[in-house]
């Protein structure tokens, strides 16, 4: 990758590692950490020299920096890799229910759970999060909604693309290659805005290559990881399986 006036900077966009569920903040499971590991040493065996490691505040997106971190130290000779940072932009959706802010979760219960005095009998009454909880597809039913209670697919897209651009604002990360850990939703609204691509969930540990050059345009393109014997525990959605 060539930079030119210090702005062209490649984010790599990945899913974090297998977890249990998604009805609380809980971390990766022990294939979880072995997924995120693998990928790691993955990038040090490629020479891929990483100026910036970052990942979202939740526990399964933190859990896979740190192990990725670890895998990739673990490779002898391997380039210097600095310590995980969270970035507040590759967070989930913005959605609201009873003036908080919530996470789309499984079930009525675990979204009830993160707001005060809502019930889940509120949750199934609410216009949006009722169908969001009878949705074959929850993820599906939120990047589809012209008008959810906060942010649309679109807005997670232009955030993203924002926080992209941004990365080449500091004269040394030109040419550099950021690794970004974050969410399905984040990276299903990312493809949407690019391609305008409904696809499902990615596998873990896979994801999307964003690069941006000096002007501020910026390249898209699918970024798979070869995790050898662990598997991705996920089927590739049809968008994925294009190339």
């Amino acid at each position: 990758m060539t930079s030119e006036g210090g702005r062209t900077v490649q984010a790599i966009l990945l899913r974090h590692g297998q977890v249990a569920h998604h009805r609380s903040d809980v971390g990766l499971t022990d294939l979880g950490v072995a997924q995120s590991e693998a990928a790691g040493r993955w990038f040090a065996e490629q020479g891929i020299a990483i100026e910036g490691l970052l990942s979202g505040e939740t526990a399964r997106t933190l859990d896979t920096a740190t192990a990725f971190a670890a895998g990739y130290r673990g490779v002898a000779g391997s380039p210097e890799l600095p310590e995980p940072v969270v970035s507040f932009a590759l967070r989930n959706p913005d959605l609201y229910l009873g003036g908080h802010r919530v996470n789309i979760a499984e079930g009525a219960e675990a979204i009830a759970g993160q707001v005060p005095g809502i019930s889940a009998e509120d949750v199934m009454n609410s216009p949006f999060f009722g169908k969001l909880i009878s949705a074959e597809e929850r993820v599906g039913y939120w990047l589809e909604h012209p008008n959810p209670p906060g942010e649309d697919a679109h807005a997670v897209a232009r955030r993203i693309i924002s926080f992209v651009r941004s990365l080449g604002d500091s004269a040394g990360r030109a040419g550099a290659n950021v690794v970004a850990i974050t969410h399905s939703p984040v990276l299903r609204a990312v493809r949407l805005g690019f391609e305008n691509v409904y696809t499902r969930e990615p596998p873990f540990l896979h994801g999307f290559s964003l690069i941006a050059g000096r002007t501020g345009d910026i390249t898209f393109s699918l970024f798979e990881t070869d995790t050898g014997d662990i598997p991705a525990t996920s089927r590739p959605g049809p968008g994925l399986e294009e190339s």
